[in-house]
């Protein structure tokens, strides 16, 4: 099988820069992975993206080292398996809260006996191997989204659970679980201590502390801070970014 070379990036202690799509297109998912990220991830939870678009997404983004990842929409076993069946080598799953919703979500990715896959590899064959099946649950990436107060104080028990790789902060809807505006850096003392004590927890479990970040300079310090994988903005927000900047160049004072 194809290995995931995430895992042994963070195994070596090299930071994983993960970029991010929102856009149901397969040539700019393509074109983002060839410019030097470690993973792309395909956004099924707030993208404009379906099952068939993820699937052309999938392809274009095998055409380089980057490894194909996947956000899907909720904790829901039929649409992990088939992206997993498309070639996704890893999913983010949002709003875990509980050790028992972390369960159902390795128990959806993993073949028996870890858990309660269905065999069917169509296209992940073709892009993994033939031996797939038998290598999967040693080299799929699972991240649980922890993004809630509950899931803070739960953290423990969702990091205890057998086959889950790490867990995943999204600082916007944690921000708003602690009462305030949601942030990709967020400036909430409690808020910013909940990721710190995450970070921590998951390190000290020799699991993977993950991250989203609002750009460049906070996935720096995010990396300088512990966390071993970062997402950069998606594709939409540094595409509008980019097209403001150039704007203001062509036309000052716009």
């Amino acid at each position: 099988m194809r290995p995931n070379t995430l895992r042994s990036k963070i195994a070596a202690g090299e930071p994983v820069l993960n970029a991010w799509c929102a856009m149901a297109s397969s040539h700019a998912a393509e074109a983002i992975a060839h410019q030097g990220v470690d993973s792309v991830t395909i956004d099924l939870q707030h993208g404009a993206i379906d099952f068939a678009a993820a699937f052309q997404m999938l392809q274009g983004i095998s055409t380089s080292p980057a490894v194909p990842l996947a956000r899907v929409p909720w904790n829901e076993p039929a649409i992990m398996t088939k992206l997993l069946d498309a070639g996704a080598y890893g999913i983010i799953c949002p709003m875990i809260e509980t050790e028992a919703e972390a369960r159902a979500f390795v128990a959806a990715c993993r073949y028996p006996p870890m858990g309660s896959r269905s065999y069917g590899p169509n296209r992940v064959s073709f892009y993994a191997g033939t031996d797939y099946a038998g290598q999967a649950n040693r080299e799929i990436l699972l991240l649980a989204q922890v993004e809630t107060r509950r899931a803070v104080e739960n953290v423990n028990a969702i990091l205890s659970v057998p086959g889950l790789d790490g867990v995943y902060i999204g600082p916007g809807d944690l921000s708003l679980s602690f009462g305030v505006a949601p942030s990709m850096d967020p400036t909430d003392a409690a808020v910013v201590q909940a990721m710190a004590d995450v970070r921590e927890r998951a390190r000290s479990s020799g699991l993977i502390a993950a991250v989203h970040t609002d750009g460049a300079a906070t996935a720096r310090r995010r990396f300088a801070e512990g966390f071993q994988f970062c997402s950069l903005p998606t594709d939409v927000r540094l595409l509008i970014d980019a097209v403001k900047a150039a704007v203001r160049e062509a036309k000052p004072g716009v």
